[in-house]
């Protein structure tokens, strides 16, 4: 009877502990993808800003919303105990507080672009703030490739 229950027990521990680790390696794919999606959105634009393609307010107004969309579920894709397999920092959890204000503060830079970007002029005035704010969390919370 006790070996029924120790046996049980283990089974439950090992279901717990697999389920525990599929979901962080989930959490860090749905993140990760999530800033491909950025990257996909910023190509074409970041080739508008260097002058290397026309400008053209769609495909900036579209990366602005990509930004304001992940940056609201981004955080909560940074549970305690995900770092493994990915390039995030300690830092994102040792200054967990900074490290979500800096998404909230990136989607209000975006949303601000967002309504102040009309022409050419004004996308080159205030696109360049929205790529420094992104940059600057990977300053600190993401490893060096």
């Amino acid at each position: 009877m006790k070996f029924r229950v120790l046996a049980a027990v283990a089974a439950v521990s090992l279901a717990s502990y697999a389920t525990a680790v599929v979901a962080q390696s989930d959490v860090v794919k749905q993140r990760e993808a999530q800033m491909k999606e950025w990257g996909q959105a910023t190509r074409p634009v970041g080739a508008m800003l260097q002058g290397k393609a026309p400008f053209e307010l769609a495909p900036v107004q579209a990366a602005l919303d990509i930004y304001v969309k992940n940056a609201a579920t981004l955080p909560a894709l940074f549970p305690e105990g995900s770092q493994a397999g990915s390039d995030s920092l300690p830092a994102v959890w040792e200054k967990n507080a900074e490290f979500k204000e800096r998404f909230a503060t990136f989607a209000a830079e975006a949303k601000a672009a967002r309504a102040a970007i009309t022409d050419e002029a004004s996308f080159k005035a205030n696109f360049p703030a929205v790529v420094r704010s992104c940059g600057g969390c990977h300053d600190t919370f993401r490893a060096k490739s």
